[in-house]
């Protein structure tokens, strides 16, 4: 089957610019024709009847010889500019083909390195290097997506890595307790049962991280969404509970809290504002040291709840500060051994997006972190999703 020639955007700036050339020189051509026909009129000023005597010794009169001349220069003119017409045409295209493929070599190399890309090839670029116009502009934007893209798949690398990496150490803990015991013929009930509180203690560590899981991805999946479940609730009521349940660990490290739990009423759903006021507690008791302070505050101001949880605790580099939104990642540190999954900022950022709210972490001076959470009041309809910001120093909607 014969391939149809492609409308390509060459070939459309091609035949633009002829037409427009050719339309062009077709205009000039007929004014000069016409305006040869209006000047060649010398006759005009000569009495009727009056003759012109030729070269050749003929005598012919004025106004004969004067259609004659007028109708020969316009054929003559006719002829010749129609030939000069087609000529520049002929140039003119074939120069504007050239050009607009010059003009247009960036869009192709565009669309070869799109056709070359794959997970293995995410490291090549344009590099335009020409003047800078709106080709270097289209060609720094690709750069730019393929940079957010390279970014985003070595995010998701890494995620799948640490959740198999965080997944198996519970898993080989249970199997070798299992083999270790099974594999002693003296072990009594007394060996049983120990072996079955570390399988259970391992269990219960994969249920909390597959749990985990499923809630950071429910958030994820409804970023920039409308909730599958919206009801009126209470950020104070969560964090309240929040506190109810970290109370014995609160007293074995003997922190001291001291909270303001006001009204902030919030539309949303239920259970991942419940994990969000229970992760930001959790971390901010787990990651604090023994006698130190934490501070909890909900309020609202009529358009917008926050929760505010401030905690002493190690000292976060600032440069770490933004790492303690991605998965896996406690204190800046991949992996580091300590209690919890990583994920607790992780699911807290996905649930304020998709609530339409802000996440907002300062690094104290001395030690710990401030988080300020803020979302749309129950009156007020979430617009878009939130984002993650991190400051040096922010007071908040007001210190404890």
């Amino acid at each position: 089957m014969t391939r149809r020639l492609r409308p390509t955007l060459r070939l459309r700036l091609t035949l633009l610019n002829g037409v427009l050339l050719v339309g062009a020189g077709a205009i000039l051509v007929t004014l000069a024709w016409l305006l040869v026909r209006d000047a060649l009129r010398p006759t005009d000023e000569l009495r009727p009847g009056t003759t012109v005597l030729l070269a050749d010794g003929r005598s012919l009169d004025a106004a004969v010889w004067q259609d004659q001349l007028v109708a020969a220069a316009s054929d003559e003119l006719l002829v010749k500019g129609l030939l000069a017409l087609l000529a520049i045409s002929v140039v003119g295209v074939a120069g504007a083909y050239w050009v607009a493929g010059r003009t247009l070599r960036p869009l192709h190399q565009v669309t070869a390195t799109a056709r070359r890309l794959g997970e293995t090839t995410l490291d090549q670029r344009i590099g335009w290097s020409g003047p800078d116009d709106e080709v270097a502009e289209l060609a720094r934007t690709f750069d730019a997506m393929l940079d957010r893209i390279t970014a985003a798949f070595e995010a998701q690398k890494r995620f799948v890595a640490n959740a198999s990496h965080e997944l198996r150490t519970p898993l080989a803990v249970m199997r070798t307790e299992i083999d270790v015991t099974l594999s002693d013929d003296e072990a009594d009930a007394a060996e049983y049962r120990r072996m079955a509180v570390v399988v259970r203690d391992a269990s219960e560590r994969a249920n909390g991280l597959v749990d985990a899981l499923l809630v950071l991805a429910r958030s994820e999946a409804q970023k920039g969404r409308l909730l599958a479940r919206r009801t009126e609730c209470d950020l104070a009521t969560g964090t309240a509970n929040a506190l109810s349940a970290m109370s014995r660990e609160v007293e074995r490290i003997g922190l001291r809290v001291q909270s303001s739990l006001r009204p902030a009423p919030v539309t949303g759903d239920p259970g991942l504002l419940d994990r969000l006021a229970g992760n930001l507690i959790e971390n901010a008791v787990r990651y604090n040291h023994l006698h130190g302070r934490l501070w909890v505050r909900t309020g609202t101001d009529g358009r917008s709840s926050w929760l505010v949880v401030r905690n002493t605790g190690f000292e976060v580099d600032q440069a770490d500060v933004p790492g303690l939104f991605e998965p896996f990642r406690r204190g800046g540190r991949e992996r580091t051994g300590a209690r919890g999954s990583g994920l607790g900022l992780s699911i807290v950022r996905a649930v304020c997006d998709a609530h339409g709210g802000t996440v907002q972490v300062t690094a104290q001076k001395g030690g710990g972190l401030e988080v300020t959470v803020t979302l749309p009041s129950a009156d007020q309809v979430p617009t878009g999703s939130g984002r993650a910001e991190v400051h040096r120093q922010h007071p908040g909607p007001g210190r404890i």
